[in-house]
């Protein structure tokens, strides 16, 4: 991949509950992701090729989604 293919543009911002950092930092020192951002990038690639996962409801809140099950 080119340089210029790995540019990233855009910033993202989240926040997250202690726990879900937690996992986070589990999943990448686990698989010796080199950051954060790297790991997160990885696990978005994860989910989004997964399948058997439910359809969110319209309308929804932001604050109904979560990493743990503790929602």
């Amino acid at each position: 991949m080119s340089q210029e293919a790995r540019t990233r543009g855009e910033r993202l911002q989240i926040m997250l509950t202690p726990e879900e950092l937690i996992l986070i930092d589990d999943f990448r020192f686990k698989y010796r992701m080199p950051s954060r951002a790297s790991a997160v990038r990885e696990l978005l690639s994860r989910g989004l090729s997964a399948e058997g996962f439910s359809v969110p409801t319209p309308g929804a809140h932001s604050s109904e989604f979560g990493v743990t099950d503790d929602k």
